[in-house]
């Protein structure tokens, strides 16, 4: 899986964030990020928007569209596309390597996603053999959680997270948002949660949240 990127960025970036984006949406999807956030104190960043690739979604009829791995039922429990997770954290970690070889070390990398894109960001980034900046999870959930403890790397046991979800989000219930964070916790991760007044979306408050806890995580 070889993923096509989107990319903003200025002269000398000193941190990268990349965003992976939500069942049938687009790389496109977060590129205002990189306009809303105010990271001046971070110095320019390179953000990194992959493309997931085309394929089948069982629960959407069969129907193609972009997505990092197959969604079988609502059950995202006992249903998981355990195959397709893994080759998503696969082709993530390659992006990954691909930035540190372009001369930014992993501690300066933050890897976050939207829905899906959330559990690729938490399966990858916990799995990833380098130490990371931070993982920022919206409106997700940790995928294959009882294989989480026995396969995260050591590298990203004290990498901060943060986690926002939407109250009322009847795609990811906010069970299974906080059932993922109560996971991490219990793993001894530095979990920063937000729950918002909202459905499966993203909001103002929550931008603003995030853009502070990357300032800090990126400081």
């Amino acid at each position: 899986m070889n993923l096509q990127t989107i990319e903003v960025h200025g002269a000398e970036p000193r941190a990268t964030i990349v965003v992976l984006h939500g069942l049938g949406a687009d790389g496109t999807d977060f590129l205002s990020f990189a306009d809303e956030m105010d990271l001046a104190a971070v110095g320019p960043v390179r953000w990194v928007f992959p493309r997931a690739p085309v394929r089948p979604v069982s629960i959407n009829n069969g129907h193609r569209m972009r997505a990092w791995y197959d969604i079988l039922g609502t059950d995202l429990v006992r249903r998981e596309d355990e195959t397709g997770l893994r080759e998503a954290f696969t082709a993530v970690h390659a992006l990954l390597d691909r930035e540190v070889a372009r001369g930014l070390p992993a501690h300066r990398i933050v890897l976050a996603g939207f829905s899906q894109g959330c559990a690729v960001t938490l399966g990858a980034g916990l799995r990833y053999r380098h130490r990371l900046a931070g993982l920022a999870g919206l409106s997700g959930y940790l995928p294959l959680a009882a294989s989480t403890a026995a396969e995260r790397s050591d590298a990203n046991t004290l990498t901060p997270v943060f986690l926002g979800h939407g109250q009322r989000d009847g795609i990811v219930p906010l069970a299974r948002g906080t059932a993922s964070r109560d996971t991490l916790q219990g793993l001894g991760m530095d979990v920063q949660w937000h729950d918002y007044p909202m459905e499966h979306s993203v909001c103002l408050e929550e931008v603003r949240e995030l853009e502070t806890w990357l300032q800090k995580t990126l400081a």
